[in-house]
């Protein structure tokens, strides 16, 4: 596997099965940060197949472009949130395609960023946004929000449960001095944590609070579902949906919009016959979700928390 600077793209081979990219075909990767799995794709559709990447990350974009211009104009990229992805895909002459691929992590290039400390170890600005341009940082979040707002947001979107307790130590140690970068607010919640006693975790306390401001600043959440329903619009019948996320947030609207296409139908229970007229778009494909193997894990601790869910596009 062609690996770029420490970049493993995760479940590769199971991404690869499901998308079952052939010569000639049209695929999308809404998120191709490192490229990795870009490059499978393309080398698998080539020739005659193409690929739009789109990415938030001007950095990524830089990154992906280095990593496959070896296939020139068979790769479009664009500097764009998945949430664009129903005016971008059609704009860049993809306007129906065979597969698209959502992979809702950060790359290793984005937790070694230093100057938007994604990291508990960063020493650079608490920024969290994978577009820079759009949006307020999380430093300003940490500084704003009261302990109560604080508190729902560590609990919404990280799903902490010691969140009021880490929003009133966040609200008492800015006051002594702006926290401002990701080592400081990790050893602020590290020190506001309950000690467990037994054999240390190896999930760092600050984890669940990393994620829910990159969440809160990206609006994760809110733009997640606007763009799975733009990808059903674009694939053509037998077309492969796959998303991989890891957490039970994003692995849960992945869940339930897969579960309402399949449904198609959206009136109310006690009406007898459904005069929505929606059809069925989508039919799940293998078993859901799917994980990576220990070999995997063992060589990307990355991955372990990954999970891929797939769906196949019905005729209209």
């Amino acid at each position: 596997m062609n690996v770029e600077e420490g970049h493993l793209p995760v479940m590769v081979e199971e991404v690869m099965a499901a998308l079952s990219p052939v010569p000639g075909s049209f695929q999308i990767d809404a998120t191709v940060g490192g490229g990795g799995h870009a490059l499978r794709v393309l080398e698998a559709a080539t020739p005659g197949g193409r690929l739009l990447g789109l990415d938030a990350d001007r950095a990524a974009i830089a990154r992906a472009r280095r990593r496959l211009a070896a296939y020139g104009d068979a790769v479009v990229l664009r500097r764009a949130n998945f949430e664009q992805l129903a005016d971008v895909a059609p704009a860049a002459g993809f306007e129906a395609v065979d597969g698209v691929l959502f992979d809702l992590g950060l790359s290793s290039h984005q937790l070694a960023d230093e100057q938007r400390a994604f990291s508990f170890r960063a020493e650079g600005p608490l920024d969290m946004r994978f577009d820079v341009s759009r949006g307020v940082p999380a430093s300003a979040l940490i500084a704003s929000l009261d302990e109560r707002e604080l508190a729902d947001l560590f609990r919404r979107f990280g799903e902490e449960p010691n969140a009021r307790r880490i929003a009133r130590a966040v609200t008492q140690r800015r006051r002594e001095a702006p926290i401002e970068t990701g080592r400081r607010l990790a050893q602020v919640v590290s020190d506001a944590a309950p000690k467990r006693p037994g054999r240390p975790t190896r999930i760092h306390p600050a984890t669940r609070v990393f994620q829910a401001l990159r969440i809160a600043v990206n609006r994760e959440l809110e733009v997640l579902p606007k763009a799975l329903d733009a990808a059903v619009a674009l694939l053509r019948p037998d077309g492969r949906l796959c998303v991989i996320s890891y957490h039970s947030l994003e692995d849960r609207i992945v869940k339930r919009f897969v579960a309402a296409e399949r449904r198609g139908c959206v009136c109310p229970p006690e009406v007898p016959v459904c005069v929505c007229g929606r059809a069925p778009r989508l039919a799940p494909v293998g078993p859901q979700p799917q994980r990576p193997t220990d070999v995997e894990v063992e060589r990307n601790p990355r991955s372990r928390s990954a999970r891929l869910r797939v769906a196949r596009r019905l005729a209209a």
